[in-house]
Order: C-alpha cells, then structure tokens, then sequence
C-alpha cells in the first residue's frame, strides 16, 4: 500500500467528529457539581477541536509537505513557529495512531495524554491501544508516568536512548514579553536533570519560608520566582539542606544486579543512569518497609525532615490530589498539627500547594487509604 493511499484509508476509516457544539450557560447559577460538569463537556469539545486540527494539519502536510503545515498553523493560528512545528509533527503521527485519533474524536481522551501518546510514538514501539485505554481514566501526571514507563519497557536499551534523545533536544530561552515588559525565562530538560532541578529549587523555598517575615504575604509563586532568582544570581552560595535527588532501584535476587530505576515520582529512569548520578550525589541506602513507622518526630518539630520526605515521596509518588511530582510538593498533617497531630511518617501526605490550600483546607477535602493501589487519594466531603 502506498503511502498516499494509506493515508485515504486513514481518513475514510477515521472516526468523525461529533457532538462540538457547547451550548452558552450562566455558570454563575451552577453549583459545584454542575461546574465541574461543565469543565468536563469542555474538555471534551477541546478534544474534538484537536482532533479537528490534526486532521487539518495532517492533510496539508500530506499535499504539500510539514512546512507549509507548520506555516499555516502559525499564520491561522496565531501560535509561534516551534509550537507550530509541534503540532504538526504530532499531528502527523496520530494520523497513525488509530485508537489516540479515535479517542480525540469521541472526546474521550484529552488533548495533552494524544500530545504525550503522540511524542512516546516516535521514541518507541508503543502498545498504543493500551496507551489510549489508560489515557480515558488516568490524570496528566500520572499518564505522563505510565507512558514513561512504557516506553521504558519496550525499549532494548532500558530507556537509555530516549533519555539521550531528551538531553539532546533540551533547550532554553530567556525573552521580554512585549505585553507587560516582564522576562520570561523557558527551560525544557530531561527528566532527571528536572527533576534535581526541581529538588534544588524546592529547598530553596522551602528555606525562604522558613526565614520570611509572616506579614511579608509572599505568594508560593513569588517565592518559587524568588527562590530561582537567588539560585542563578549566587551560584556558589551553599546549597540549601533537603536537596538531594531520590532515585530508586529494585535488586534482582537472581541475577544479583539493581533493576526497575526509577525517580521517586515513578518516572523510569536507566540502570546506568543512578551509578553516573552517584559519581557526584550522596548515596543514602535505605530500605523502606513497615519500619517507616518509626519515622516519628511527635510534636518536636512541624515540619518534615528529610529522610521523611524522602520515603513519603517514595510512598505518595508527588501530590496525592493531581499527581504534581513530589519535590514540587508539601506535606499535610492528617491527623492536624494544630490539634495535637504529630510530625510522624504514618500521619503526613504529600500535597502541592494548591491542593493544600484549596482542597484540604477551603473545601473539606479529605485522605483516605485506597488499598487497590495501594495509596491516598484525596476524596472531597
């Protein structure tokens, strides 16, 4: 079959797109159930828009090649040039990935899970219709885990060659956005160089909170800005305590060799990935079993310290509400400090900002033990 008649059988056997039309309410007589259901008809109109897209795209790449594609997606669309090649890069690909085009169409699978499936296509050779089945129920963190994980999977090289071709396609930018005269600053890196990243600056954070002045009303976003500011402008100050990157493996009894490596939100990472990160990091050697118990500092201290947050991240993978990786994270008292809850292993949850404040603590939200994964999940009142 030829390359131009396969993609007519793609477009004849492609399921169409129904069901767009979002009809105009006042969501201020909504309650928040009906305002829920309505973010949700949203998300699946957006769905079938980016579906639409990628049909469109697909197309004119196909009669006159992905740079009038990408050309008519900045011009049509208002977007820049590289958002413009990846959308039609990515709409390319799906026209080859029945089940994730299909799941777009129905407006059962989200746009941003397609975009993940989409890139993991190119790095691998995906089971996609298992990939489009857990796209329908899972949330965008944690699909973006599963997915690596797959990917890791059905790589030969234990995921070695997708993590070199993520450090080679890292970029960054620094620009004024015309709008306000603010710069901005845009970085794109690796998972693992991420994810240090992201435990360095959490540290760092975390001692700005500690430090600052109660009445200073310092939001989490001024202070992570804050927090990075001071990083690149004093390089060789000391690095904050609490930094360190968590990385797990698994031992293989049989073969007497370290297996599974993985981040400590899940993100599967290569064996020889944590022997390269040892050469420059603390090693701690831990076993976290039923002994994490023991993890207890009662009423001596409110906070955390850093070998609790090291088996909660392991524990909790990132935040228990959205799936947010879990050196972006803070951690809850169940049982409440103010009450008398104590600072022990047993009695903290880890949890991002957001869903600290706005579902725990303004809508009742509530932790509860969901054997089936094992594992919290936040369940509202």
């Amino acid at each position: 079959m030829t390359s131009e008649t396969h993609a007519s059988h793609q477009r004849r056997t492609a399921a169409p797109v129904r069901g767009l039309h979002v009809p105009e309410v006042d969501v201020a007589g909504l309650c928040s159930g009906g305002l829920r259901a309505r973010l949700g008809e949203i998300a699946c109109a957006e769905s079938r828009l980016a579906a639409m897209k990628a049909d469109a795209l697909a197309e004119i790449a196909r009669r006159s090649g992905d740079g009038a594609a990408a050309h008519a997606a900045a011009d049509k669309m208002a977007v820049s040039g590289r958002t413009a090649r990846n959308d039609v890069k990515n709409a390319v690909r799906l026209r080859e990935l029945d089940a994730t085009r299909d799941g777009l169409a129905a407006g059962t699978v989200p746009a941003g899970h397609a975009q993940v499936i989409a890139r993991a296509a190119g790095d691998a050779h995906i089971d996609e219709a298992f990939l489009a089945a857990r796209a329908q129920r899972e949330g965008y963190d944690e699909f973006r885990r599963t997915v690596a994980r797959h990917v890791a999977e059905v790589s030969r090289d234990d995921g070695a060659s997708v993590l070199e071709r993520q450090r080679q396609a890292r970029s960054g930018t620094i620009r004024t956005r015309a709008s306000d005269g603010m710069t901005v600053l845009h970085l794109e890196v690796d998972p693992v160089t991420g994810a240090h990243l992201g435990t360095v600056i959490a540290a760092a954070e975390r001692r700005l909170f500690r430090d600052e002045d109660p009445t200073a009303q310092r939001t989490p976003h001024q202070r992570a800005a804050d927090a990075i500011t001071e990083l690149l402008l004093n390089p060789h100050a000391k690095r904050p305590s609490g930094a360190s990157l968590i990385v797990v493996a698994d031992y293989d009894m049989v073969n007497h060799q370290l297996a599974n490596g993985r981040l400590a939100d899940g993100t599967p990472i290569p064996i020889g990935e944590i022997a390269r990160i040892a050469v420059d990091a603390d090693v701690l050697p831990a076993i976290f079993e039923a002994a994490t118990g023991d993890l207890r500092l009662g009423r001596s201290r409110r906070t955390a310290s850093d070998l609790q947050r090291a088996a909660l991240a392991l524990r909790d993978k990132g935040c228990v509400g959205c799936g947010i990786p879990p050196e972006r994270c803070q951690h809850h008292h169940i049982n409440e400090w103010q009450y008398g809850g104590p600072t022990d292993y047993a009695n903290l949850l880890t949890v991002c900002h957001d869903c600290h404040t706005h579902k725990i603590h303004q809508q009742g939200f509530v932790a509860e033990w969901d054997p089936d994964k094992p594992g919290y999940e936040l369940q509202p009142p």
